[in-house]
Parts: structure tokens; sequence; C-alpha cells
């Protein structure tokens, strides 16, 4: 587990170079795949992200861990402590995400995620400072409440990173392969719909990991990804860097 800490920033590297190699060899929709500019775009907010990572929510984070409300007994160690801790974090950001998108102070935020008109590995590091800055508390307040060890947050936060890259990725499985893991986990045809511009599509699909949690809380869409699916929000558009980084604070 330790390793893993170690390594999180170069796992997640190696995860978003593959994804990003086979959305070429096999892509899902190929109209708009990776526009040099919008590439650049997208990747302007992982140097942000990181920043913030490393400067504040690794240590609020940390912070959290040491100020349990109460020390876990034995019986939650080892891997089946860290088994409940993946699904007590994933269950968290079901919530949060919900969240996000039915709190209008928060969809502010989280749209600039969605305003994205194409879908891909780059996607998955498009999310606003200030949407990753408000999670942090309230994650923070469930690392406090439910005891999760420091060591589960960190590789519970590389596995997130990992399956959004994935289930953003514009990769074609097959669907021998993807229909089977589509009953226990976010697929890419899963979460396309999530970003399809049509808002009864935007507000479902609300996963991370695993896709039981729509399933049991009835936010899964009925809709099917399907050929020139329009990838974005209903009724706008997307903008600049800039643009998208003020765009939380501009009234409309």
């Amino acid at each position: 587990m330790q390793e893993i800490i170690e390594y999180k920033g170069w796992i997640v590297a190696g995860a978003f170079l593959l994804l990003f190699g086979l959305e070429h060899i096999c892509p899902a929709a190929k109209a708009g795949l990776h526009p040099v500019k919008r590439i650049l775009k997208n990747l302007s907010f992982w140097p942000i992200n990181i920043g913030l990572s490393l400067a504040f929510i690794l240590p609020v984070t940390y912070w959290a861990a040491q100020h349990a409300l109460w020390e876990r007994p034995q019986i939650l160690g080892g891997i089946a402590g860290l088994a409940l801790d993946i699904l007590i974090l994933d269950l968290f950001i079901y919530w949060w995400h919900r969240a996000v998108h039915e709190m209008p102070f928060f969809w502010r935020f989280h749209e600039v995620h969605h305003l994205d008109e194409h879908l891909d590995t780059t996607s998955a590091i498009r999310f606003h400072f200030g949407e990753i800055f408000f999670a942090t508390f309230v994650r923070a307040a469930v690392v406090i409440v439910f005891a999760v060890p420091f060591t589960s947050v960190v590789i519970f936060e590389v596995l997130v990173l990992a399956f959004t890259l994935f289930h953003h990725s514009n990769i074609a499985l097959p669907p021998r392969l993807e229909k089977p893991l589509s009953k226990i986990i976010i697929t890419p045809s899963i979460h396309w719909v999530h970003h399809h511009a049509i808002r009864k599509d935007t507000d479902s699909n609300y996963g991370t990991i695993f896709s039981f949690w729509d399933i049991l809380f009835r936010s899964k869409s009925k809709t099917n990804r399907f050929v020139n699916m329009r990838i974005g929000v209903e009724g706008r558009t997307d903008g600049g860097f800039l643009k998208l980084l003020l765009s939380p604070f501009i009234s409309r």
C-alpha cells in the first residue's frame, strides 16, 4: 500500500498515456478526436489541480484522518477495511456528484467540466478548482466520521483518477466485454450518457467507480449511448480557459 502512495502520480500518468493512446487505436467516436487547442485547454486545469492537491487537499485529508471520532477495531484493518473504505468513499462521491448537479451554487463550478463538447481522457482532467476545494471539506467530514485511514483515502484517489480517465475515454470496447463490466463498474458507454447535452441525461448516471449506486438510488438513465450523441450542456456552449475559470463567479 505504501508503494501506491509513493507512486501515485506515476500510476495516474501511466493510465492517462495508455488510455490516450488507445483512443487513437480504437475510438468510439472519430469526429473531433483530440483537436490540439482543446487538449491544451483541458490540460491547463491539471497543474492548477495538482498544486491544489499538494498544498491543500492532502494536508486537510491527513489532518482529518488524524482526528477521527473513533478508533477502528482491528477487524476493520487490512484488505477488508480497505474494501469497506472504498465503498464508503465511492458512495460519498456518488452523493457529492449528485449534489453538485442539483444545487445551483455547486453546479456553477461543475458545469465547467460538462461544457466540454467532446469526450475523451482529457475531459477527466477538466475540473474547476472551486469544485475540488469544496469537495475536500465534505470528504474530510466523511473521513472524520467513519475513521477512514489516510492510506485508504490515497489509494481510493488513485482508483478514482484511473476510473475517471477510463469512463471519460473515447475507447470503443467490445459489447461482450463492456456489457458485463457495466453491471459492476462505470464504463464509457454509461458515463457518455451522463455527458449527453440533454438535461435529463446529464442529471443521471452519477457513479464514479461502481455502477450499482445509480440502480440502488434510481438515478440510472434509460438512454443508451448512440453514434453522434451530442456532448455538452443543453443550451450552453464551451468557452476558453480563462472564461471557464471565471464563469462560476460571474452572475448570469
